[in-house]
């Protein structure tokens, strides 16, 4: 019987031979390990860097890196330590620090001095987390239906999330997805994915709170924070509101039809035109 890590590998490419564009996978060395990029577009186009959320991997893009790529180099990156083609070894990933050095050296490794930077979810929060870490790196930063940034989760969202986390099952994440996308038509290959990812062991996930106003309202990293109307991790109007008094300057959106786990899974055209649009301003 094939092993649970030989499925899971398997899967992974699965979704990736499907992906719409052609794709370059990348591998690269740091003190934390090596990290699998995925990357895809003109490679004379400016850089965009996507960050996953918790259980994905860089794959998750499939339905959106069409449109994003288009006239940009885009690099989805498998998080450290956690299910996907990245390797951790060496010094590891404890404290959010130790998530902006991996992500520094990620992005010395590219030869990117300087990106626009984009993070779902719990991808959000550390992207958010390296713009005030490191501004000069970051150009313009996208946050879709981030996680810890601007509000807490719905008491309803963790309570229907905990058999999963305490102990995840392949049917337990697909049983949760369906719940909080509202039964929606998912890939079938990237369901697979999902679930046997979460059966696989990972590192203690890194948490932290949320960025004070003070260090927010310090920023001058141009921010979007498009949200999902139909998000059941959290309400996606106080989000709005949080973000907007906290942040100077910030682009905010409520995209109905979206839902929390959908948005980077999802073919979402408005979603995708939004970003291009605010990626683009001079």
């Amino acid at each position: 019987m094939t092993d649970g890590p030989t499925r899971f590998l398997a899967a992974y490419d699965a979704v990736l031979d499907a992906w719409p564009v052609p794709v370059e996978r990348l591998d690269l060395g740091s003190a934390h390990g090596t990290t699998r990029v995925l990357a895809c577009g003109p490679e004379d186009g400016e850089p965009l860097v996507l960050l996953h959320g918790g259980g994905a991997t860089a794959t998750v893009w499939f339905a959106n890196v069409a449109e994003l790529s288009r006239t940009r180099r885009v690099y989805a990156v498998d998080r450290i330590g956690e299910p996907g083609r990245s390797v951790a070894g060496g010094r590891p990933v404890r404290t959010a620090e130790d998530l902006f050095d991996w992500l520094d050296g990620v992005l010395d490794a590219l030869g990117l001095g300087r990106t626009d930077l984009c993070g779902h979810s719990y991808g959000g929060w550390i992207a958010l987390g390296y713009a005030l870490h490191a501004p000069e790196r970051v150009r313009r930063l996208v946050l879709l239906d981030p996680t810890g940034c601007f509000a807490g989760f719905r008491p309803g969202y963790l309570l229907r999330a905990l058999p999963m986390l305490l102990r995840p099952t392949a049917r337990r994440a697909r049983s949760f997805l369906a719940w909080e996308t509202g039964g929606a038509e998912l890939d079938a290959r990237w369901l697979e994915l999902y679930g046997l990812g979460a059966e696989l062991p990972r590192a203690r996930v890194v948490l932290g709170r949320q960025p004070s106003a003070d260090r927010l309202r310090a920023s001058t990293v141009p921010v979007l924070v498009l949200l999902a109307g139909g998000s059941r991790a959290h309400d996606s109007r106080r989000v709005e509101a949080a973000a907007r008094r906290r942040l100077p300057g910030v682009r905010t959106a409520v995209l109905d039809g979206l839902t929390h786990h959908g948005i980077p899974s999802v073919g979402a055209p408005d979603l995708n035109r939004r970003i291009a649009d605010f990626l683009g301003r001079p």
